[in-house]
């Protein structure tokens, strides 16, 4: 996929997220369920689990607070509603795999990061985004991520995450993937996820 390094990148800081602002609000709440399911991921890969036991621990927390299926949708874009079911139906599950290996991936050593919520939130029409930190262990500068939430069927979920403010998850997902989508036909980007997934496991099982 094009830009690997910048989506590997955003897939490690995505992830990252808020788990110390006691005044919790229902936006924020999935932010938090988030990242304290990251530390245990974090802590888990430091205290040699597998990773596999660490995917099993992780994925029910991705799949409460993420509407996947929605992510999946936009970083596709327009042609998704070319697509037949059979390909949408295999695309949501390989985009829930590759977003959970991601995080598996990238966050397996525990060094002191701690997560914040910041107390402000600003309204995005009928979003609501979440503003976070990333408190590194070492005491270096926080890393910002913003959370924008919607209020769905399941309550309140992500739906997009901005790095720095300004980069957006999705967009860059939609960018990676535009050359492998036409209309009516995803086979390209699910063999891509396949490649990509095997990948991740790799790197997830690495020292």
């Amino acid at each position: 996929m094009k830009s690997s390094l910048k989506a590997s990148l955003l897939a490690l800081a995505v992830c990252m997220g808020s788990a110390a602002f006691a005044a919790t609000t229902p936006e924020a709440a999935p932010a938090v369920a988030l990242d304290n399911g990251l530390l245990a991921t974090m802590k888990a890969a430091s205290a040699g689990k597998d990773v596999q036991s660490r995917y099993d621990a992780l994925a029910p927390v991705v799949r409460q607070t993420y509407n996947l299926p929605e992510v999946a949708k936009n970083s596709v874009g327009f042609l998704w509603s070319t697509l037949p079911a059979s390909q949408q139906q295999e695309l949501n599950q390989l985009f829930e795999q590759f977003t959970i290996y991601s995080y598996v991936a990238q966050f397996k050593d525990y060094g002191g990061q701690s997560f914040k919520v910041l107390p402000d939130e600003k309204a995005l029409g009928a979003k609501k985004i979440v503003e976070t930190q990333l408190l590194p262990g070492d005491g270096g500068d926080a890393v910002e991520l913003d959370y924008v939430m919607e209020n769905g069927p399941a309550g309140w979920q992500i739906t997009d995450v901005l790095l720095n403010g300004t980069i957006s998850q999705v967009a860059v997902h939609a960018s990676d993937f535009a050359s492998l989508v036409s209309s009516g036909d995803a086979s390209k980007l699910i063999e891509a996820l396949k490649g990509k997934i095997a990948a991740l496991q790799s790197l997830a099982a690495s020292k």
